[in-house]
């Protein structure tokens, strides 16, 4: 057992259960949550907890409808019925947590809260905000007078911002030690094999518990649609190819690009472009793209926020120059941020005032996420995206709605400059996985691991071999030793830490174990102190050696090392270097990498590790200025509707919503009494065309189709005053009972029938009294109840 509840813990969780009331007919603050997906996602999360007895949720929304408010409304209902008293609230950068507690305390201003990353010594607060690594340190540092603060017991809810990013790596550990309910918000889930956001929060693929996406809320009006224009710039789709440039360009390129032996190469590869090569032309082009057709303001005389995704710092601060240089009038138009800039976050705050330059920022990771500025008109991807939720991300920097802002016209579109192919990538297929980060040491002791597996080999039963496997073995052993077994994280695989902390267990290895320690062990090893350029170099050699255990080719290994050698080649006159002159001679000059064996990359690894520190830092950066060109241009409209949110709940609820003008819909919006074809209309919707009779009963039991469809659409106003006309308009009722009525009305009209009375009971029903003291009367009441149920019946044929 890694950990208990403490005794705190345990009276906590009691006076929780004793409190505790039913979510079933949850009051959403619609000062909090007020838009009625909002309302539908805290309701889908409170039927989760409370009738499917499930401890996760997971809410795909798409970035600017509000997924932080939703969370402080469902925070509020959950406070308020007595299910939580302390709040975690996770994300993975200090940008995006500061933003959330900003959220939180505008909303629950009584709520007391806390950033962990910024108020080092306030840890009390029943809502608490923090990145992940801080709370990875928390968990064990942090302690009061009765013990550790953050034990497993501590939180009651826990909230992890985008959801999509943050759980798979080496953060896994805190969801599995704090045992509470776990809500993750995400815009962009990815349903890919090694980190599955539905698996996690065991959930079918493609239904999370809620789901909102970006093409229904531009259908809804609560964000703005986009237009792409992909552009196709000569250079940066096909390469620089020297016998395609002119008799000038020819000059330059040979100049630029010819080696010590006379050689020039015949291409640049594409992705050589904006990385190592500069070339002058390919940006001025596109800028001339952006700031001839992007949309402006202030009638047509400057171009509106922008937003440039460039690909490293160096292509960023090209990009300025360029920019200034071309462009001299308008100077502090554009500025760099990135995380080298010292006073990032100021510039920050300046692009997202309205009133105050930079117009373009030109960002490196810095402005991919977490920052919201309505203001923003254009985008432009001057860099490829290999993840789709990154890109999703990116894309929704422009989504939110401004007023007035073009010339006093509200904003009802931005623009996506696509220089590098991303549409028609993600066109084409999903993206590619990012798989699991562990540390660079993790990493070596698993290589290790694997080797030592490989090495019980017969064929590997000599003195060289078996001395090397011990020594593999020593130094594994003594990497789990040195764990604490105190660390919370550590605690979770102790079984696994105990078995490897004994050289014993590393005797006779199955396959199995390479897959089960790569999980349990190598993301808890310590970064030691070594060079991490030599422990990067070790990885490599590891890999080879692993290759040619495995018999497989080792070609990208290969070619690594070659260009790592030949780096420490390029520096003389270092006495350690050329001490190693003849075995680098025969790295670079033989076929020792070709036909090596295990003995021979030992050497190399043993003797090259200690050299690789002198290796110059950077790269050499080619300023080139060909004549690139535009091969084309397109504009197209966005492609929303390719988003992957198409199970039975979504679509369900969906068509209920876009089709409230068919017949039995609107006989239950309009309090109609439904007739036996009305009931088979809903049953060829829900049944046949959405999905299945099983489809609707896996996901809402025996809930009667009428009930089922008057909960999404509601009751008209007018129809559900006029079930209450009598009463309304009766003058012998006082103002406490009209208020009383009026509450019921206005329930309904949300919530479409009211099957649990017991609701009656509660604010704002109660606030002049309970019903008993409000109707005297009790014919009047009875009189009341009557017209409930007279709703309700009318939603089941």
């Amino acid at each position: 057992m890694s950990n208990i509840y403490s005794k705190r813990d345990l009276e906590k969780l009691f006076n929780l259960q004793k409190m505790r009331e039913s979510l079933a007919n949850v009051m959403v603050n619609k000062d909090i949550a007020g838009r009625y997906y909002q309302e539908g996602a805290i309701k889908a999360v409170c039927d989760t907890f409370d009738n499917k007895h499930r401890r996760k949720a997971l809410l795909v929304m798409a970035t600017g409808s509000g997924k932080t408010r939703t969370v402080v409304g469902l925070c509020d209902a959950l406070l308020k019925k007595g299910w939580v008293k302390n709040i975690l609230f996770l994300a993975d950068r200090n940008a995006l947590v500061t933003q959330a507690k900003r959220s939180f305390v505008n909303l629950l201003p009584e709520l007391s809260v806390t950033n962990l990353c910024e108020d080092k010594d306030n840890y009390n607060a029943h809502c608490v905000f923090s990145t992940y690594l801080t709370m990875m340190n928390c968990i064990d540092s942090v302690h009061d007078e009765e013990g550790k603060l953050f034990t497993c017991g501590h939180f009651d809810l826990i909230i992890c911002d985008e959801a999509h990013r943050s759980i798979y790596n080496k953060y896994r550990d805190i969801f599995t030690y704090f045992d509470a309910p776990l809500v993750g918000l995400t815009a962009t889930p990815k349903d890919e094999i090694d980190k599955n956001t539905y698996e996690i929060f065991e959930l079918g693929n493609g239904s999370p518990t809620y789901g909102y996406e970006l093409a229904q809320a531009v259908q809804d009006g609560y964000l703005v649609d986009f237009l792409s224009v992909e552009t196709e710039l000569k250079f940066l789709t096909k390469g620089i190819v020297y016998d395609e440039l002119s008799d000038e360009d020819k000059e330059q390129y040979e100049n630029t690009f010819v080696d010590e032996d006379g050689d020039i190469p015949e291409k640049i590869a594409p992705s050589a472009l904006n990385n190592w090569v500069m070339n002058t032309d390919t940006i001025r082009k596109a800028l001339d793209l952006i700031m001839t057709n992007g949309l402006k303001i202030d009638y047509g005389q400057k171009i509106g926020k922008t937003i440039i995704f460039a690909a490293n710092h160096n292509h960023a601060e090209r990009i300025l120059e360029i920019f200034n240089s071309e462009y001299p009038k308008l100077a502090g138009y554009a500025k760099v941020i990135d995380n080298r800039i010292n006073y990032a976050q100021s510039l920050i705050d300046e692009f997202s005032d309205p009133k105050k330059l930079p117009q373009i920022a030109i960002s490196v990771d810095m402005l991919d996420t977490g920052i919201d500025v309505p203001e923003i008109l254009n985008l432009v991807f001057f860099k490829k995206v290999m993840s789709k939720a990154k890109f999703w991300q990116m894309i929704g920097r422009g989504t939110r709605l401004c007023p007035n802002l073009i010339d006093g016209v509200d904003k009802n579109k931005f623009y996506i400059f696509d220089f590098c192919g991303n549409f028609e990538f993600f066109r084409m297929n999903k993206g590619k996985a990012t798989p699991n980060l562990i540390c660079l040491q993790g990493a070596v002791w698993s290589l290790k691991f694997q080797m030592a597996y490989k090495l019980q080999d017969i064929a590997y039963q000599t003195d060289y071999f078996i001395s090397l496997r011990k020594t593999f073995v020593d130094d594994m052993a003594e990497r789990v030793r040195e764990l604490n077994r105190e660390n919370f994280a550590v605690r979770q695989h102790l079984k696994y830490v105990e078995q490897y902390s004994d050289i014993q267990n590393y005797s006779s290895l199955k396959f199995e174990y390479t897959l089960i320690v790569a999980d349990e062990i190598a993301p808890l090893i310590l970064p030691y102190d070594d060079d991490p350029k030599a422990v990067r170099f070790d990885a490599l050699i590891y890999g080879i050696e692993l290759s040619i255990l495995a018999g497989k080719a080792y070609s990208r290994r290969k070619t690594d090392l070659y260009k790592k050698v030949s780096a420490v080649a390029s520096v003389g006159n270092i006495p350690e270097i050329t001490a190693q002159k003849d075995l680098i001679d025969r790295i670079l000059n033989t076929d020792l990498i070709e036909r090596g064996g295990i003995e021979d990359f030992e050497n190399i690894r043993e003797k090259i590790r200690g050299l690789i520190k002198y290796i110059p830092v950077g790269k050499i950066i080619y300023e080139t200025n060909f004549d690139d060109e535009i091969m084309d241009s397109q504009w197209n409209e966005s492609q929303l509707d390719n988003d992957d949110l198409k199970g039975y709940k979504y679509k369900a609820e969906e068509y209920i919503r876009k089709h409230q003008d068919e017949a039995a819909i609107a006989k239950l919006k309009t309090n109609q009494p439904l007739n036996a074809e009305d009931v088979a209309a809903l049953e060829k919707i829900l049944w046949s065309n959405v999905g299945t009779h099983e489809d609707y009963a896996n996901e809402y039991g025996d809930k009667p189709l009428g009930e089922f469809v008057r909960g999404i659409v509601g009751l008209d106003m007018n129809a559900a005053k006029e079930a209450f006309s009598v009463f309304l308009n009766n003058t012998a009722l006082d103002s406490k009972q009209i208020y009383f009525v009026n509450q019921i009305v206005e329930y309904i009209v949300r919530n479409g029938v009211m099957k649990d009375l017991s609701i009656l009971q509660e604010s704002p029903f109660t606030d002049n009294g309970s019903v008993v003291e409000i109707f005297s009367d009790l014919s009047i009441w009875q009189s009341i109840k009557k017209a409930i149920e007279s709703i309700n019946n009318n939603a089941v044929a």
